[in-house]
């Protein structure tokens, strides 16, 4: 089991997801481990980047970010991720990179990247369609929608629902399950599934990382900080 504890709001930057990069590489070496369970301390799995986000907006530079992040699609085991509360921008990117989802009721969702002003990033332009379909993906990207629990589970964003707000134990029944059937086989089979999902997702993420960069210098995306800070709708001038 990983945990995520960066309270409150459990914002990722780069030694946080280097950090989880790291353990995912030591847990595909640990023999005994068949699959990962993946958690946040607190009542937020993640709120999004923790991105430098100041006046000076043109000197952002998320690739040291993304180099870290894209390390995670190449690990080799099963990953259930357990989703309690918020799982917003990099936070849905984050969730997108394991196998499976478990959600709570408090559970939801958002890809608010354009309602700030920028390009999607941590290679969603590809993950989030592979699982809720082109058309779904698309109208969350463009408008940032919250997706709900029940929303998610009907899209298949998540696998399972927990009664409770705490989705650890189904993640875990669900980890368990998996560990219970042949170790080789298992990592066999995934590779298959996912065969050139990662080096798919990296390439993406190079074209994301490039418009994004582009993007920070834009008055719209200063504008569409403010306005989350603010909780106010953005008004942006497209030029």
């Amino acid at each position: 089991m990983l945990e995520i504890n960066n309270p409150p709001h459990n914002f990722v930057d780069v030694e946080l997801v280097k950090e989880l990069a790291d353990s995912f590489e030591h847990l595909d070496a640990v023999e005994d481990c068949r699959s990962i369970v993946l958690r946040s301390g607190g009542s937020v799995f993640c709120a999004g980047a923790n991105f430098d986000r100041t006046e000076n907006s043109a000197a952002l530079d998320p690739s040291p970010f993304y180099a870290q992040a894209m390390r995670l699609f190449s690990n080799r085991k099963p990953i259930v991720a357990a989703i309690q509360g918020a799982a917003i921008g990099a936070g849905l990117g984050l969730a997108l990179v394991a196998d499976f989802r478990v959600g709570s009721p408090q559970s939801r969702f958002s890809a608010n990247f354009n309602r700030l002003g920028i390009h999607p990033g941590f290679g969603i332009s590809h993950t989030l369609p592979r699982i809720v379909g082109a058309q779904k993906a698309a109208w969350m990207l463009y408008t940032g929608e919250r997706v709900s629990a029940q929303q998610a589970l009907a899209l298949g964003l998540i696998d399972a629902l927990s009664e409770d707000q705490d989705p650890f134990s189904t993640a875990l029944v669900m980890a368990e399950e998996i560990a219970r059937s042949a170790p080789g086989a298992v990592q066999s089979t995934r590779s298959t599934l996912r065969a050139g999902f990662a080096d798919h997702v990296m390439q993406v993420n190079r074209h994301e990382c490039a418009v994004q960069l582009e993007q920070f210098r834009h008055p719209d995306f200063l504008e569409g900080v403010r306005a989350a800070a603010q909780r106010r709708v953005p008004v942006f001038q497209g030029r």
